[in-house]
C-alpha cells in the first residue's frame, strides 16, 4: 500500500507542477503576443508606453511565479519523499522525546515553518525590492520590511500557538470524532478575528484615520443611506508607505464594519469615481457574498477535517509520504503540504464563483450610481496598476478572481440601458498606480 500512496502522490504532484508551467507559459506567451497593440476599447485611453509597461510588469511576475512553483516543488518532495520533515521530526525528538506531547507538536511546525520562511525570502525580497521597484512600485524601506517581519513573528507565536496547542488538544481528546470539535473552533476563531482585526490587528501594520474630506463624507453617507448600509466608520489607511497601489474596502462584520480606503486611491479618482467603487463594494454585502464564501468555506473545511481524521488513523498515510514519526502534529503538516496538490485542479470552479460576484457587484453598483463613473475608475485602475489587458482566457480562468477589464467594461457596457453612451475617458485625476500588487480592483 505504501508504495501505491507514494506513487499516487508523486504523479500528482508532476501533473499539478506541469499545469501550473504550462499555464505559467500560456500567460507570458499571449501577454507577449499582445504587448504591441492595445486593444480596440483601450486604444484612446491607454497609450503605447502604459500597455508595454503592463505587459512587462505581468511577464516579470510571471517569470519569478515559475521559479517560485519549481523551488516549491523542489521543496514539497524534499519534506517529503525526500525524507526532509523526518529529518526535522529527528531533529525535534533529540529535545523533546514524546512526539505526542505538545512541546514537540508546537517544535515540530516551528521547524518547518522556519524551512519554509527562509526559502520563501528570498522570492519575497525580490519581488518587493527588485520587480515593484522597477516599475515603480515599491514604497517599503529596508528597516519598514525587517519591522513588518518581526510583527508578522509575534503575531504568530503570540496567536498562532495557542491556537496550534488548541487544535491539538481537540485531536487528542476529543475522540474519533475530534474533527467536528475542530472544525467548530476554528469558525468560531475566524468568526472573532473578523471582529478583531480591524481594531486589534491592522493598526499593528498601519495608521488608520477618520475620512477627513467632509463632500466626501456627505457624498459616502448618502449612498449608505440610498442602500440601506450602515458601518462604524470612515478611515483612510496610509498605503502609501508601503506601495503606490492602491485599494479601497470593507472589514469587520455588525457594528464593528469599517470601509477603509488606501490615501493612494482617494488621491487618484474622483469623488464620483470613488462612490462608484464603493458601491461596487456595497453589492458584495447587498449579495452575501462574503458570507456566502464562510459558508462554502466552512462546508470544505469540514469535509477536509473530516478526510484528515480517516487518513491519519492509516500508517500508509505517513509512510507514503516519507515519513516514519506519526501523530497529530505531523498529520496536520502532511495534510497541508499535499492537499493543494490535489485541490489545484478545482480552481476554475472557485474562480468562476468569484468572478460571478464581480459581475453581480458591478451590476449593483451600476444601479446605484453612475455606469460610466464605474467604468472610468476601472480605466484608470488598470492603466495606474499596470494591469495587463490581454491575459491568456486559460491562465485566467485557473487564477483570475476579477474577469479582465474588456469584460468588465462590456458588461457594464451592457447593463446600462436608457443612459448616454459610455465614455471611457478618464474623468480628471492623476495616473499614479494604486491596488495591491497582482490583485484586480475591487477586491473585496
Amino acid at each position: 500500500m505504501t508504495p501505491i500512496i507514494s506513487a499516487v502522490f508523486l504523479l500528482a504532484v508532476l501533473g499539478t507542477t506541469g499545469l501550473r508551467i504550462w499555464l505559467t507559459f500560456r500567460q507570458i506567451g499571449h501577454v507577449s503576443a499582445h504587448r504591441n497593440e492595445v486593444p480596440v476599447r483601450f486604444a484612446d485611453k491607454i497609450s503605447k508606453e502604459e500597455h508595454h509597461k503592463a505587459a512587462d510588469y505581468s511577464i516579470a511576475k510571471q517569470r519569478i511565479g515559475l521559479l517560485d512553483t519549481l523551488v516549491g516543488t523542489i521543496l514539497l518532495l524534499l519534506f517529503t519523499l525526500g525524507g526532509g520533515l523526518q529529518m526535522i521530526a529527528d531533529t525535534v525528538q533529540g529535545f523533546f522525546p514524546d512526539t505526542d506531547s505538545y512541546a514537540f507538536g508546537l517544535a515540530l511546525f516551528a521547524g518547518f515553518g522556519l524551512v519554509g520562511f527562509i526559502v520563501d525570502l528570498p522570492f519575497s525580497l525580490y519581488r518587493t525590492f527588485v520587480i515593484e521597484a522597477r516599475f515603480g512600485f515599491n514604497k517599503m524601506t529596508a528597516r519598514l520590511y525587517v519591522i513588518d517581519l518581526f510583527k508578522q513573528a509575534a503575531l504568530t507565536v503570540v496567536l498562532g500557538a495557542p491556537l496550534l496547542l488548541a487544535v491539538l488538544w481537540l485531536m487528542g481528546r476529543m475522540g474519533e470524532h475530534w474533527w467536528a470539535y475542530v472544525w467548530l473552533f476554528w469558525m468560531g476563531f475566524n468568526l472573532l478575528a473578523l471582529l478583531f482585526y480591524p481594531t486589534v490587528i491592522a493598526p499593528l501594520f498601519n495608521k488608520f484615520v477618520p475620512l477627513a474630506d467632509a463632500a466626501m463624507q456627505a457624498r459616502i453617507e448618502s449612498l449608505l443611506a440610498r442602500c440601506g448600509f450602515r458601518v462604524g466608520g470612515l478611515f483612510v489607511m496610509d498605503g502609501s508607505k508601503r506601495s503606490a497601489h492602491g485599494n479601497a474596502y470593507f472589514t469587520g462584520f455588525g457594528a464593528a464594519k469599517r470601509i477603509v480606503f488606501f490615501d493612494t486611491l482617494l488621491e487618484r479618482l474622483q469623488p464620483e469615481e470613488v462612490e462608484a467603487v464603493l458601491a461596487h463594494e456595497l453589492g458584495h454585502f447587498k449579495h452575501r457574498h462574503v458570507w456566502k464564501r464562510i459558508a462554502a468555506l466552512s462546508l470544505i473545511s469540514l469535509g477536509l477535517l473530516w478526510l484528515l481524521g480517516q487518513l491519519m488513523l492509516q500508517p500508509g498515510f505517513y509512510a507514503g509520504l516519507g515519513v516514519s514519526t506519526t501523530g497529530t502534529a505531523m498529520a496536520l503538516i502532511l495534510f497541508s503540504l499535499v492537499m493543494p496538490v490535489f485541490t489545484f485542479p478545482l480552481s476554475p470552479l472557485f474562480s468562476f464563483l468569484s468572478r460571478h460576484h464581480e459581475y453581480q457587484a458591478d451590476a449593483y453598483a451600476a444601479q446605484q450610481t453612475a455606469a460610466n463613473d464605474l467604468v472610468t475608475a476601472l480605466v484608470k485602475l488598470y492603466r495606474d496598476n499596470a494591469s495587463t489587458l490581454t491575459p491568456d482566457p486559460i491562465h485566467s480562468m485557473f487564477y483570475d478572481s476579477h474577469p479582465s477589464a474588456s469584460l468588465r467594461i462590456a458588461r457594464l457596457t451592457s447593463q446600462s440601458p436608457g443612459r448616454p453612451k459610455i465614455d471611457l475617458a478618464p474623468s480628471g485625476g492623476g495616473s499614479d498606480r494604486r491596488s495591491d500588487p497582482g490583485v484586480q480592483p475591487f477586491d473585496a
